[in-house]
């Protein structure tokens, strides 16, 4: 029906989702901010035939860590296990499918960290220098950037953290902020000089800028960002801090010192893969090995300089093929803020009984891959009603319906001079599709793909209407049974292109087709070509989903914008 395409040898894919924090639990801006896009591209590679692996894990190191456990009074080994279990089983119950799923806390990380810094090292990227920190005369002790905050430099966002403003996404120095104080007292601080270990940046920019400037992949604002930071001019980076929580550094006279978390974090792509494969190295160090970065605007600057630059100064890893820098999403106009229940958290979500798929669907539409989006309730209520409901699930129910209780559950297969028109632009518009979809995909523009499976769909609508077989089937049986071999052709088809974005969904359908294997499995976008053979038998129909009323918006709306506060989980 629709000519074979022999598949080209594939290459492996590590794919990798910014690690997130653990001070605290998830909301819905996290999971469309990199874990759900990382997820949808992991299993389209599966489902292409490449050797994939879907990396991450919880940032456990760190002063966000020890802020949040110092506040609860809780020990941080116990504060950290806890949070990795939350962490780990929202993102199950999102069907995020991570091949390794791991912590920063573990030995394997702090022994790959430690291997990785002595490689640098040895190399010459790593100098000894002098720097004025913050001293916190009520803590006495040196405080790290998240112990500090204060009035941004670059946009006066008042409450900017010492490492980074949230607000503008700036990258500072502690020192640079105005008016700053200590997190833990509120108090003054005094500003003293004490020896770190600095990353040499300034000598790696020549390639950092060749690598940037020849990546036919990034998107436009990623590149700028990177560019600006070049641009700007780059400077040695510290990469050690006073805390005592951490990956430790392995030189005599730094032992008191960890390593800074965004030197480490990133390191744990390479543990987590060392983890869960004795081949690790065809991941990260094989030519033909391709890695891409899901990550949030914040982690634009660490994907696109910093990581980057570790990964040259260390000369024996890949350097990622594609960072998609993603942007924020924020709720109904306003920020996600848990302190005053603003926002849809996501320990709440199973409560409302709504599957996985229904929430993938409405968050794959608004992933801010361009520009910062927004999540509306009306809006969700909307697409989920008239695109995943009144688009795809009414043409699976239309389609598989009529062949069971019109067609004895069989069909046969057409020979091709039985063929129409309408049914050869049918088959042509599913092969244009399968392809321009698979270029987007390619691109990791997971917007526009979904978008295009969802108007094919609609094609599919339009052709049972255009056909009208409830008339057709009274006077030609055969030709009904023409127009739902090609009905189900296309709907095998939805099931293999919309698997990596609604896997529960998919399998469902694939099941009431009645096929073998899987939507989802290694090399299932070629079986997409494939038709049913002579004549083929499904299995009964029934509803995948259902649809929301107004009532029950105003009661989801209330139970998902209450998140738990972290006190609860440790009484």
């Amino acid at each position: 029906m629709v000519k074979n395409i022999k598949p080209k040898k594939k290459n492996r894919r590590l794919i990798t989702s910014a690690l997130p924090y653990i001070n605290n639990v998830p909301h819905l801006g996290h999971i469309v901010g990199s874990h759900l896009p990382g997820d949808i591209f992991a299993r389209y590679s599966r489902a292409r035939g490449y050797e994939t692996l879907y990396i991450g894990g919880t940032d456990e190191n760190g002063s966000t860590s020890e802020i949040a456990a110092f506040k609860l009074n809780v020990p941080i080994e116990k504060f950290a296990d806890k949070l990795y279990k939350e962490h780990k089983k929202i993102y199950d119950w999102f069907e995020i499918s991570y091949d390794s799923f791991s912590r920063t806390s573990k030995k394997i990380h702090h022994e790959t960290v430690k291997e990785f810094f002595e490689t640098i090292n040895k190399k010459g990227f790593i100098e000894k220098n002098k720097m004025k920190v913050f001293y916190s005369p009520t803590e006495n002790m040196f405080l790290p950037d998240r112990y500090v905050v204060g009035e941004c430099p670059k946009c006066g966002y008042p409450d900017a953290s010492g490492d980074q403003c949230e607000k503008c996404t700036s990258v500072l120095d502690p020192s640079q902020l105005k008016n700053p104080k200590s997190t833990i007292s509120g108090g003054k601080l005094e500003i003293r000089e004490t020896e770190h270990l600095f990353l040499k940046l300034d000598s790696l920019t020549p390639k950092l800028k060749k690598w940037i400037q020849s990546n036919k992949y990034f998107r436009e604002q990623v590149r700028n960002l990177a560019m600006g930071w070049i641009n700007e001019g780059l400077k040695p980076r510290c990469i050690t801090r006073d805390l005592k929580h951490g990956v430790k550094v392995p030189l005599k006279e730094f032992k008191e010192k960890v390593f800074y978390v965004w030197f480490d974090a990133p390191i744990g792509y390479v543990s987590s893969t060392k983890e869960i494969t004795k081949d690790w190295e065809k991941f990260w160090k094989d030519e033909k090995s391709e890695v891409y970065n899901f990550l949030g605007k914040d982690n634009i600057p660490f994907h696109t300089i910093f990581w980057p630059g570790m990964v040259i100064a260390n000369g024996e890893f890949n350097l990622p093929k594609n960072v998609v820098g993603l942007q924020y999403l924020n709720y109904e106009g306003q920020k996600f803020s848990k302190s005053k229940g603003i926002g849809v958290f996501c320990e709440r979500l199973p409560e409302l009984k709504l599957e996985a798929d229904v929430w993938r669907h409405y968050l794959t539409q608004i992933i801010p891959e361009t520009s910062d989006s927004e999540f509306r309730w009306k809006d969700f209520q909307e697409r989920v009603n008239s695109d995943l409901i009144g688009n795809y699930a009414n043409y699976v129910n239309r389609v598989l319906n009529f062949i069971y209780t019109k067609l004895d559950r069989k069909i046969t297969k057409p020979a091709s001079k039985e063929l129409q028109e309408i049914d050869k632009n049918l088959l042509k518009k599913i092969e244009e599709k399968r392809k321009s979809i698979g270029d987007l995909m390619e691109r990791a523009e997971l917007r526009k793909a979904y978008a295009e499976i969802l108007e094919l769909s609609s094609e599919g609508n339009k052709y049972i209407n255009d056909s009208e077989p409830w008339n057709v089937i009274k006077e030609n049986p055969k030709r009904a049974n023409n127009i739902f071999y090609i009905s189900a052709f296309l709907l095998k088809n939805l099931a293999i292109l919309f698997a990596p974005y609604l896997p529960k969904t998919s399998e469902k359908v694939w099941k009431q087709l009645n096929l073998k294997g899987s939507p989802s499995c290694s090399g299932a976008w070629e079986e997409a070509e494939k038709d049913f053979g002579k004549e083929h038998e499904i299995n009964k129909p029934e509803l995948i989903f259902k649809k929301i009323e107004d009532k029950e918006i105003e009661e989801y709306r209330k139970i998902t914008s209450q998140g738990i506060d972290l006190t609860e989980l440790f009484k």
